[in-house]
């Protein structure tokens, strides 16, 4: 063997990780392939294997369970108003109802984009594709996320500090949030938080460290995408042109999703093509909302992360929901004089 035959590095071997392809189908998640590979769930040109150190083309014929792998479909995205009292994941040892046990019969088989645990609602993305779920739910996205948090107490901007410089909560670090006290009603407050993270009940903890509780909490935004007028069980789809834009992709040969399906009919004034992203040049809001935990439908977030946007949401809800004092009393009308007579000559 000459020097220059065992300089030569191994090539990579063809085609894709067995659970990459299965995650890309829709089958689950890449850690939840890995599982199933490793229960023997799975089969390559009929044979059972056991670790996912595989990789397989176009070429191979993949079962999962006995069944054929399907073809890959179009990634899709949907916006879900999560209700609190639901956990997010498949499956629940303690048999708590689920998100996906609650989810419109048309929907295809999707994933949850990160979590929101039980007692928390608000925006919960959707997909068929495992590829972008793991693509959004990456730290180096940076996509802010924003909640509408109510909680016991009248705190002040000082002791509101500590979370906006960064809190270390039982040895866990948390990075600074973007908090804005935007009302105080009764024994509670109202606050907008932002975060990068989403470590688990990030909000709940770091607020219960400086003495704080949570006692509802709604995530209205994940990244450009926005909850908006959503009631809770409620499922939107976003287009696919939108999906494209917001994620930077180049325009594909053929389209990539579908145009927006929803899970309800329409309401009387609102478009029905209307997209729950903030893109573009500001939007004037279709209503005042009624639910103070609640931001308008479609306010103008010219900005999607970052202070200068969270404060711009909760100056924009507290305006929304101050009530207005009166401007005082109408002017009657006043009554025309009447015209005199001309006197005859």
């Amino acid at each position: 063997m000459t020097t220059k035959e065992t300089s030569k590095k191994p090539s990579s071997p063809e085609g894709e990780r067995i659970a990459k392809v299965l995650s890309r189908a829709g089958v689950a998640s890449r850690r939840e392939a890995e599982r199933m590979i490793e229960l023997g769930e799975v089969a390559v040109n009929g044979k059972i294997i056991d670790s996912p150190a595989l990789n397989v083309t176009a070429k191979d014929r993949i079962t999962v369970r006995g069944e054929p792998l399907a073809e890959p479909e179009p990634a899709r995205l949907w916006l879900y108003y999560k209700p609190d009292g639901l956990v997010s994941s498949t499956s629940d040892e303690k048999g708590r109802p689920t998100v996906f046990d609650n989810l419109p019969p048309e929907l295809p088989r999707v994933m949850s984009v990160g979590r929101l645990d039980l007692n928390s609602e608000g925006l919960l993305l959707l997909t068929n594709d495992g590829e972008l779920k793991r693509r959004l739910e990456l730290p180096s996205t940076g996509w802010l996320r924003k909640y509408r948090v109510r909680i016991k107490g009248n705190p002040t901007e000082a002791e509101l500090e500590p979370l906006r410089r960064g809190i270390t909560v039982d040895g866990e670090r948390f990075q600074p949030m973007a908090v804005a006290l935007d009302r105080h009603q009764g024994a509670n407050a109202w606050l907008t938080v932002g975060l990068r993270e989403g470590k688990n009940r990030e909000i709940r903890r770091a607020l219960s460290a400086i003495n704080l509780t949570v006692n509802r909490l709604i995530r209205v935004s994940y990244g450009p995408f926005r909850l908006g007028d959503l009631e809770p069980g409620q499922v939107e789809e976003i287009k696919a042109k939108i999906l494209r834009e917001q994620l930077g992709d180049q325009p594909a040969e053929k389209p990539v999703g579908t145009a927006v399906k929803r899970s309800r009919a329409p309401r009387p004034g609102i478009p029905s093509d209307t997209p729950r992203v903030t893109k573009g040049a500001p939007v004037k809001p279709a209503s005042t909302p009624a639910d103070p935990a609640k931001p308008g439908a479609r306010r103008n977030t010219a900005k999607t992360a970052g202070t200068p946007a969270l404060k711009h949401l909760s100056d924009t809800w507290t305006k929304a929901t101050t009530p207005r004092k009166p401007t005082g009393t109408a002017t009657p009308a006043s009554t025309p004089t009447p015209r005199k007579p001309k006197p005859r000559t």
